[in-house]
């Protein structure tokens, strides 16, 4: 039973994720454009929400690109340049530093949401699990730090990086390479996938939109004509 629920767990429910992530993400705006939005509460209170809000994006920006390039990246790519073991290190003092503002970040928005009469009756059911699964996240991530901390070789976090390589190129013998890991690191890895899964249902669609404003920037400029005679010619404009 334990081998079976390591290989769902490991081997299908990524791809389960995957998908949904995807897809749900695409029929949600094709359906329903208008709840495409980040659905701030700025206006109900701002002083906390600047803080929180800064440290959060801050921290998860950083571990998400920082996650994807270290375990998507192949031993033999950086190993000429820093050792595994060196990697790891850096790993867990970098990670360590965003992870604990993306901890204080989230924290401070859902003591937010839920002290807050108006805030809290203006949340969605989904708003305040999706901080909970946030929350939760980042304080596993930190949790995987003093284990880390016991074995230097690198050895584990090799393991986790083959581990998503091997997922990401549908090779096999992905979950028997965490038979070994401690319950914090599957638990931090399968709530990773989970908020991947409940992304379409939630408010974080909206980092879709912040991909589209940074391909504004380089989008060409467009060429604007006056319908009055005589009021200027043509304007270039974004």
């Amino acid at each position: 039973m334990k081998d079976y629920l390591t290989h769902f767990l490991f081997g299908y429910y990524p791809y389960i994720c995957l998908t949904v992530f995807l897809l749900g993400s695409l029929i949600r705006f094709d359906r329903d454009q208008y709840t495409w939005k980040s659905d701030s509460s700025q206006l109900l209170r701002a002083g906390q929400l600047r803080w929180g809000s800064n440290l959060f994006h801050v921290g998860i920006l950083f571990l998400f690109f920082g996650h994807s390039v270290g375990m998507l990246t192949p031993h033999f790519v950086y190993s000429p340049f820093i050792s595994a073991g060196a990697k790891q290190l850096l790993a867990m003092v970098s990670g360590g530093l965003f992870g604990l503002f993306g901890f204080v970040g989230v924290s401070l928005l859902l003591h937010r949401r839920l002290s807050d009469v108006r805030i809290r009756a203006t949340s969605k059911t989904s708003d305040i699990v999706l901080l909970w699964l946030l929350w939760l996240q980042f304080a596993l991530g930190l949790a995987t730090i003093p284990l880390s901390a016991q074995h230097l070789d690198g050895g584990m976090m090799m393991l986790l990086a083959e581990w998503a390589q091997r997922i990401v190129t549908f090779r096999s013998g992905a979950p028997e390479l965490l038979a070994e890991a401690s319950w914090v690191f599957r638990a931090h890895m399968f709530l990773g996938m989970t908020i991947f899964l409940v992304f379409p249902f939630t408010r974080l669609v909206h980092v879709w939109s912040g991909f589209g404003t940074l391909a504004y920037l380089w989008r060409p400029y467009q060429l604007v004509r006056s319908r009055r005679v005589g009021l200027g010619g043509p304007q270039a404009m974004r």
